[in-house]
């Protein structure tokens, strides 16, 4: 069963999360998540493990680079089995990587005896032959690169600016107009790691529509559910990262064109979304997603888009891509 946030700050609720696991007494308490742009508290989460005997499985997928150069804090200390995918902030191939705790896991309190952890055995089997095929020996050695890489001052630089921009990218959207910025509703009020997540029900669109409307002009970004969302289908709020831009060369000065570029498109899709509403209800039909979909079709034929999608094209060109070589 989930855990929650608490839907008026934004973090985690911990008080709720220790309440329920003393009533249901789960056997494995999962810390991670893919849209949480807080620092999760792994030493309160072990503490709510170890009161119920369960095992505490950190997935680290989104945030294993950040921990790698030790910009962000890591859980290695506190949990029996750490998980991560090998491709996202950490910039390797596609893959997967599992850590797990040996030896004493704890002492039978009246016995004395120790009590080891039996993690090894059902891992490997399950990963193979259960869940994986045979090795692939080329992605073995581009996360050999890549984990090599992590370990460099370079990474760790890069790492540092991930988290200079993602905060430049809330503060941008966050501020109030009086304050410099855009006035948006963010998750939590800002970002401690590599992501932002910005809530438009405030704005009364959703962030099925704005991601629509920034593919379109060419800005990957990612529909997303925020506090208070009955669908996962057509949700509130929008998720919206730093690693990829900053590996192109991105500072915190262009983050903020970037949060201007995403004030541009959620009024696009505003604008979109009162006239394809109205013409479905001229027509006599229930207004959907699929309804703004096919009114908006490639943005073409609307002028702000066009200019958008020149303006972006125009000015990510003049930043390299990494495997260019350099002069």
């Amino acid at each position: 069963m989930p855990y929650r946030l608490n839907e008026e700050t934004g973090i985690i609720d911990y008080a709720k999360l220790h309440e329920v696991a003393q009533i249901y007494r789960p056997k494995i308490i999962v810390a991670g998540a893919s849209a949480y742009s807080r620092f999760i508290d792994y030493k309160l989460m072990k503490e709510t493990c170890d009161k119920i005997n369960a095992y505490l499985v950190s997935d680290m997928a989104h945030i294993s680079g950040l921990v790698a150069a030790k910009v962000a804090p890591s859980p290695f200390n506190f949990s029996d089995i750490v998980t991560t995918t090998s491709h996202k902030s950490l910039r390797g191939p596609r893959g997967a990587m599992i850590f797990y705790r040996k030896g004493v896991r704890k002492v039978n309190p009246r016995t004395k005896q120790e009590i080891l952890y039996d993690l090894e055995g059902p891992i490997n089997s399950s990963v193979f032959p259960g869940h994986q095929g045979g090795p692939h020996n080329h992605t073995i050695t581009a996360l050999a690169v890549a984990l090599k890489q992590a370990q460099s001052p370079e990474f760790r630089a890069y790492q540092k600016q991930v988290l200079a921009n993602a905060k430049a990218l809330a503060a941008r959207l966050g501020n109030s107009k009086d304050n410099g910025g855009l006035g948006y509703k963010i998750v939590s009020g800002g970002t401690d790691n590599h992501l932002v997540l910005v809530d438009l029900k405030p704005q009364s669109i959703d962030g099925a529509r704005v991601e629509r409307v920034l593919e379109l002009v060419g800005v990957a970004s990612n529909k997303n559910t925020v506090p208070g969302d009955k669908s996962a289908m057509v949700p509130g709020g929008l998720r919206l990262g730093t690693p990829a831009m900053t590996t192109r060369g991105f500072t915190e000065d262009d983050f903020t064109r970037v949060a201007d570029i995403v004030g541009r498109a959620v009024k696009i899709a505003s604008r979109f979304d009162e006239t394809a509403r109205n013409a479905a209800e001229g027509k006599g039909e229930k207004y959907k997603l699929k309804s703004f979909f096919d009114y908006l079709r490639n943005g073409d034929e609307d002028s702000e888009i066009v200019q958008l999608r020149s303006e972006v094209s125009d000015w990510v060109g003049t930043y390299p891509l990494p495997w260019d070589e350099k002069p």
